[in-house]
């Protein structure tokens, strides 16, 4: 059972970084651009699901059990489907704990440089 939160850390991970790292950030500034000004339907979804970190989380765990054909609780297509929806679950609980975390380092920075800025030199 154990094996189901390792397996939702490199999915998190690989949404994440795509999403919201400045690494990819002119590749999710086009897809967050196509997302909005696309005429059809079907391709504004797909550029915004390339720019979600919830919606991408899904076709990267969807390659992820893929290459590992990992279930949960049934051998069939209904193991793959739970531990999909799992998997993604556990793995936005991590990224929602990993941005909760940058905030407060962000905002822990922003104090100390203010207060460094105030002292008398």
């Amino acid at each position: 059972m154990e094996m189901i939160f390792i397996l939702a850390l490199p999915v998190a991970c690989i949404a994440w970084t795509f999403t919201k790292e400045e690494i990819f950030r002119e590749v999710n500034e086009f897809c967050v651009e196509k997302s909005t000004k696309c005429k059809h339907l079907l391709q504004r979804k797909f550029f915004y699901m390339l720019s979600c970190e919830y919606c991408f989380s899904h076709y990267v765990t969807a390659l992820l059990l893929w290459a590992t054909n990992f279930t949960l609780i049934y051998a069939d297509w209904r193991g793959y489907l739970i531990a999909g929806f799992s998997i993604v679950w556990i793995a936005n609980v991590y990224m929602s704990l990993y941005n909760l975390i940058r905030v407060d380092l962000k905002k822990q920075k922003i104090i100390t440089q203010k207060e460094e800025n105030d002292l008398p030199s």
